[in-house]
Protein backbone atom coordinates (compact mmCIF):
# COMPACT_ATOMS: atom_id res chain seq x y z
CA UNK A 1 0.00 0.00 0.00
CA UNK A 2 1.53 3.33 -1.00
CA UNK A 3 1.86 6.25 1.41
CA UNK A 4 -1.11 8.25 0.08
CA UNK A 5 -3.43 5.26 0.06
CA UNK A 6 -2.29 4.26 3.55
CA UNK A 7 -3.08 7.74 4.86
CA UNK A 8 -6.55 7.56 3.26
CA UNK A 9 -7.20 4.14 4.79
CA UNK A 10 -5.92 5.25 8.17
CA UNK A 11 -8.11 8.34 8.13
CA UNK A 12 -11.08 6.12 7.44
CA UNK A 13 -10.33 3.85 10.41
CA UNK A 14 -9.21 6.14 13.22
CA UNK A 15 -11.47 7.99 15.60
CA UNK A 16 -11.00 11.09 17.71
CA UNK A 17 -7.98 12.26 15.79
CA UNK A 18 -6.87 15.42 14.03
CA UNK A 19 -6.26 13.85 10.63
CA UNK A 20 -8.65 16.20 8.91
CA UNK A 21 -7.46 19.03 11.14
CA UNK A 22 -10.45 21.22 10.43
CA UNK A 23 -10.45 22.30 14.06
CA UNK A 24 -6.70 22.66 14.41
CA UNK A 25 -5.50 25.94 15.80
CA UNK A 26 -3.34 27.96 13.41
CA UNK A 27 -0.10 28.96 15.08
CA UNK A 28 -0.10 32.59 16.11
CA UNK A 29 -3.80 33.02 15.46
CA UNK A 30 -6.12 33.63 18.37
CA UNK A 31 -9.46 31.80 18.45
CA UNK A 32 -12.70 33.77 18.09
CA UNK A 33 -13.44 35.71 21.25
CA UNK A 34 -16.58 37.24 22.65
CA UNK A 35 -16.48 41.03 22.70
CA UNK A 36 -16.54 42.23 26.30
CA UNK A 37 -17.22 45.70 27.59
CA UNK A 38 -15.13 44.88 30.62
CA UNK A 39 -11.81 46.62 30.06
CA UNK A 40 -10.11 44.10 32.32
CA UNK A 41 -10.93 41.24 29.96
CA UNK A 42 -7.80 39.51 28.66
CA UNK A 43 -6.51 40.64 25.28
CA UNK A 44 -6.79 37.99 22.57
CA UNK A 45 -3.18 38.72 21.72
CA UNK A 46 -2.24 37.20 25.06
CA UNK A 47 -3.64 33.84 24.01
CA UNK A 48 -1.08 31.04 24.17
CA UNK A 49 -1.97 27.71 22.54
CA UNK A 50 -1.47 24.58 24.59
CA UNK A 51 1.06 21.99 23.44
CA UNK A 52 -1.82 19.79 22.28
CA UNK A 53 -3.25 22.63 20.18
CA UNK A 54 0.18 23.29 18.70
CA UNK A 55 0.43 19.58 17.91
CA UNK A 56 -2.95 19.73 16.16
CA UNK A 57 -1.72 22.58 13.99
CA UNK A 58 1.48 20.73 13.12
CA UNK A 59 -0.54 17.65 12.21
CA UNK A 60 -2.64 19.78 9.88
CA UNK A 61 0.59 20.73 8.11
CA UNK A 62 1.79 17.09 8.06
CA UNK A 63 4.70 17.88 10.35
CA UNK A 64 4.25 14.65 12.25
CA UNK A 65 7.54 14.44 14.13
CA UNK A 66 7.18 17.99 15.40
CA UNK A 67 3.58 17.23 16.39
CA UNK A 68 4.75 14.21 18.35
CA UNK A 69 7.10 16.39 20.40
CA UNK A 70 4.24 18.74 21.29
CA UNK A 71 1.84 15.90 22.11
CA UNK A 72 4.52 14.38 24.32
CA UNK A 73 4.47 17.55 26.42
CA UNK A 74 0.71 17.23 26.84
CA UNK A 75 0.64 13.46 27.29
CA UNK A 76 1.18 13.42 31.08
CA UNK A 77 -2.22 15.04 31.57
CA UNK A 78 -4.05 14.31 28.31
CA UNK A 79 -5.27 10.94 27.06
CA UNK A 80 -6.40 12.57 23.82
CA UNK A 81 -2.80 13.74 23.25
CA UNK A 82 -1.62 10.16 23.60
CA UNK A 83 -4.16 9.06 21.01
CA UNK A 84 -3.10 11.82 18.63
CA UNK A 85 0.57 10.99 19.16
CA UNK A 86 -0.24 7.42 18.19
CA UNK A 87 -1.90 8.63 15.00
CA UNK A 88 1.16 10.71 14.14
CA UNK A 89 3.37 7.65 14.56
CA UNK A 90 1.07 5.61 12.33
CA UNK A 91 1.22 8.27 9.64
CA UNK A 92 4.99 7.86 9.80
CA UNK A 93 4.56 4.08 9.36
CA UNK A 94 5.76 3.47 12.92
CA UNK A 95 3.21 0.98 14.21
CA UNK A 96 5.25 -0.07 17.24
CA UNK A 97 5.41 3.40 18.80
CA UNK A 98 1.80 4.05 17.81
CA UNK A 99 0.77 0.94 19.72
CA UNK A 100 2.74 2.10 22.78
CA UNK A 101 0.81 5.38 22.76
CA UNK A 102 -2.57 3.66 22.55
CA UNK A 103 -1.56 1.16 25.24
CA UNK A 104 -0.50 4.03 27.49
CA UNK A 105 -3.89 5.67 26.93
CA UNK A 106 -5.65 2.41 27.78
CA UNK A 107 -3.54 1.91 30.90
CA UNK A 108 -4.87 5.22 32.18
CA UNK A 109 -8.40 4.65 30.96
CA UNK A 110 -9.25 1.02 30.08
CA UNK A 111 -12.69 2.19 28.93
CA UNK A 112 -11.39 4.56 26.29
CA UNK A 113 -13.21 3.30 23.20
CA UNK A 114 -11.23 5.55 20.85
CA UNK A 115 -7.92 4.06 21.99
CA UNK A 116 -9.29 0.52 21.53
CA UNK A 117 -10.47 1.40 18.03
CA UNK A 118 -7.14 2.97 17.10
CA UNK A 119 -5.29 -0.01 18.52
CA UNK A 120 -7.41 -2.17 16.25
CA UNK A 121 -6.17 -0.19 13.25
CA UNK A 122 -2.60 -1.06 14.23
CA UNK A 123 -3.43 -4.76 14.26
CA UNK A 124 -5.19 -4.44 10.91
CA UNK A 125 -2.11 -2.81 9.37
CA UNK A 126 -0.06 -5.72 10.72
CA UNK A 127 -2.55 -8.21 9.21
CA UNK A 128 -3.38 -9.56 12.70
CA UNK A 129 -7.05 -9.78 11.83
CA UNK A 130 -8.25 -11.99 14.69
CA UNK A 131 -6.58 -9.70 17.22
CA UNK A 132 -8.00 -6.67 15.44
CA UNK A 133 -11.48 -8.18 15.63
CA UNK A 134 -11.20 -8.72 19.39
CA UNK A 135 -9.90 -5.19 19.84
CA UNK A 136 -12.66 -3.60 17.77
CA UNK A 137 -15.22 -5.62 19.73
CA UNK A 138 -13.99 -3.93 22.90
CA UNK A 139 -14.48 -0.53 21.28
CA UNK A 140 -17.98 -1.50 20.16
CA UNK A 141 -18.88 -2.85 23.60
CA UNK A 142 -17.79 0.42 25.22
CA UNK A 143 -19.46 2.59 22.59
CA UNK A 144 -22.04 0.63 20.57
CA UNK A 145 -23.50 3.79 19.04
CA UNK A 146 -20.42 4.81 17.05
CA UNK A 147 -20.84 3.66 13.46
CA UNK A 148 -17.12 3.80 12.67
CA UNK A 149 -16.33 1.17 15.29
CA UNK A 150 -18.97 -1.13 13.81
CA UNK A 151 -17.64 -0.62 10.30
CA UNK A 152 -14.08 -1.35 11.39
CA UNK A 153 -15.23 -4.50 13.19
CA UNK A 154 -17.01 -5.59 10.03
CA UNK A 155 -13.88 -5.02 7.97
CA UNK A 156 -11.81 -7.15 10.35
CA UNK A 157 -14.39 -9.93 10.13
CA UNK A 158 -14.40 -9.80 6.35
CA UNK A 159 -10.61 -10.06 6.40
CA UNK A 160 -11.08 -13.30 8.36
CA UNK A 161 -13.60 -14.48 5.72
CA UNK A 162 -16.46 -14.18 8.19
CA UNK A 163 -18.54 -12.68 5.42
CA UNK A 164 -21.98 -13.02 6.96
CA UNK A 165 -20.93 -11.53 10.31
CA UNK A 166 -18.91 -8.82 8.63
CA UNK A 167 -21.87 -7.80 6.50
CA UNK A 168 -24.06 -7.73 9.60
CA UNK A 169 -21.66 -5.29 11.25
CA UNK A 170 -21.65 -3.14 8.12
CA UNK A 171 -25.44 -3.04 8.23
CA UNK A 172 -25.36 -2.12 11.92
CA UNK A 173 -22.94 0.69 11.10
CA UNK A 174 -25.23 1.95 8.33
CA UNK A 175 -28.20 1.89 10.69
CA UNK A 176 -26.29 4.21 13.02
CA UNK A 177 -24.88 6.45 10.29
CA UNK A 178 -26.13 6.11 6.70
CA UNK A 179 -23.09 8.10 5.56
CA UNK A 180 -20.47 5.98 7.31
CA UNK A 181 -19.14 4.70 3.98
CA UNK A 182 -18.84 8.18 2.53
CA UNK A 183 -16.31 9.32 5.13
CA UNK A 184 -13.43 7.49 3.48
CA UNK A 185 -13.90 8.38 -0.17
CA UNK A 186 -12.88 5.81 -2.78
CA UNK A 187 -10.46 3.95 -0.56
CA UNK A 188 -9.47 0.56 -1.83
CA UNK A 189 -9.38 -1.98 0.97
CA UNK A 190 -5.90 -3.48 0.71
CA UNK A 191 -5.14 -4.90 4.12
CA UNK A 192 -5.77 -8.59 3.43
CA UNK A 193 -2.82 -10.33 1.82
CA UNK A 194 -4.75 -12.35 -0.74
CA UNK A 195 -6.47 -10.93 -3.79
CA UNK A 196 -9.50 -13.10 -3.01
CA UNK A 197 -9.91 -11.56 0.42
CA UNK A 198 -9.58 -8.05 -0.96
CA UNK A 199 -12.22 -8.92 -3.52
CA UNK A 200 -14.59 -10.09 -0.79
CA UNK A 201 -14.15 -6.93 1.21
CA UNK A 202 -14.71 -4.76 -1.84
CA UNK A 203 -17.85 -6.71 -2.71
CA UNK A 204 -19.37 -6.09 0.70
CA UNK A 205 -18.22 -2.49 0.65
CA UNK A 206 -20.23 -2.19 -2.58
CA UNK A 207 -23.31 -3.62 -0.89
CA UNK A 208 -22.85 -1.18 1.97
CA UNK A 209 -22.61 1.73 -0.45
CA UNK A 210 -25.82 0.64 -2.18
CA UNK A 211 -27.62 0.60 1.13
CA UNK A 212 -26.16 4.02 1.95
CA UNK A 213 -27.49 5.44 -1.31
CA UNK A 214 -24.11 5.85 -3.02
CA UNK A 215 -24.47 3.97 -6.32
CA UNK A 216 -21.34 5.39 -7.97
CA UNK A 217 -19.13 4.21 -5.11
CA UNK A 218 -20.93 0.86 -5.15
CA UNK A 219 -20.01 0.42 -8.81
CA UNK A 220 -16.43 1.39 -8.00
CA UNK A 221 -16.14 -1.37 -5.39
CA UNK A 222 -17.96 -3.91 -7.57
CA UNK A 223 -15.48 -3.25 -10.36
CA UNK A 224 -12.64 -3.97 -7.95
CA UNK A 225 -14.35 -7.14 -6.72
CA UNK A 226 -14.75 -8.31 -10.33
CA UNK A 227 -11.13 -7.52 -11.17
CA UNK A 228 -9.99 -9.47 -8.10
CA UNK A 229 -12.07 -12.50 -9.08
CA UNK A 230 -14.24 -12.66 -5.98
CA UNK A 231 -17.54 -12.22 -7.73
CA UNK A 232 -18.98 -12.80 -11.21
CA UNK A 233 -21.47 -10.91 -13.39
CA UNK A 234 -23.99 -13.69 -12.76
CA UNK A 235 -23.62 -13.36 -8.98
CA UNK A 236 -23.97 -9.60 -9.18
CA UNK A 237 -27.12 -9.80 -11.29
CA UNK A 238 -28.64 -12.35 -8.90
CA UNK A 239 -28.00 -10.29 -5.77
CA UNK A 240 -31.27 -8.66 -4.68
CA UNK A 241 -29.44 -5.93 -2.71
CA UNK A 242 -27.66 -4.83 -5.89
CA UNK A 243 -30.80 -4.78 -8.03
CA UNK A 244 -31.25 -1.03 -7.58
CA UNK A 245 -28.05 -0.52 -9.61
CA UNK A 246 -29.48 -2.04 -12.79
CA UNK A 247 -30.65 1.32 -14.12
CA UNK A 248 -27.38 3.07 -13.27
CA UNK A 249 -25.43 3.97 -16.47
CA UNK A 250 -22.06 3.26 -14.83
CA UNK A 251 -23.30 -0.12 -13.68
CA UNK A 252 -24.62 -0.91 -17.16
CA UNK A 253 -21.28 0.10 -18.64
CA UNK A 254 -19.39 -2.09 -16.18
CA UNK A 255 -21.61 -5.07 -16.93
CA UNK A 256 -21.32 -4.49 -20.69
CA UNK A 257 -17.55 -4.78 -20.27
CA UNK A 258 -18.25 -8.21 -18.76
CA UNK A 259 -20.44 -9.22 -21.70
CA UNK A 260 -23.75 -8.64 -19.92
CA UNK A 261 -26.06 -6.19 -21.70
CA UNK A 262 -28.97 -5.17 -19.53
CA UNK A 263 -30.94 -3.74 -22.41
CA UNK A 264 -30.28 -6.78 -24.58
CA UNK A 265 -28.62 -4.72 -27.33
CA UNK A 266 -24.80 -4.95 -27.36
CA UNK A 267 -24.51 -2.41 -30.15
CA UNK A 268 -26.09 0.31 -28.01
CA UNK A 269 -23.84 -0.18 -25.01
CA UNK A 270 -21.26 2.44 -24.44
CA UNK A 271 -17.65 1.27 -24.73
CA UNK A 272 -16.09 0.45 -21.36
CA UNK A 273 -13.94 3.04 -19.65
CA UNK A 274 -10.24 2.29 -19.61
CA UNK A 275 -9.32 1.11 -16.11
Amino acid sequence: MNRHRFHMWLAACLAGTVLAAQAALTLGQAPPVVVHTDQSAPDARDFQPTPEQVGDSLMAHQRYQAAIEEYRKAAPTSISALNKMGVAYQLMFNSNDAAKCYQAALKRDPKNAIAWNNMGSVYMSQKLYATAEKTYKKAVKLDPKTALFRKNLGTAMLAERKYKKGWEEYQAALALDPNVFSHNGNVRVENPSSVQDRGAMNFYMAKGCVKAGMPDKAVYYLRLALNEGFTTPKKIMADAELASLHDNPEFQQMMAAQGVYLNGDPSSARPPVQQ
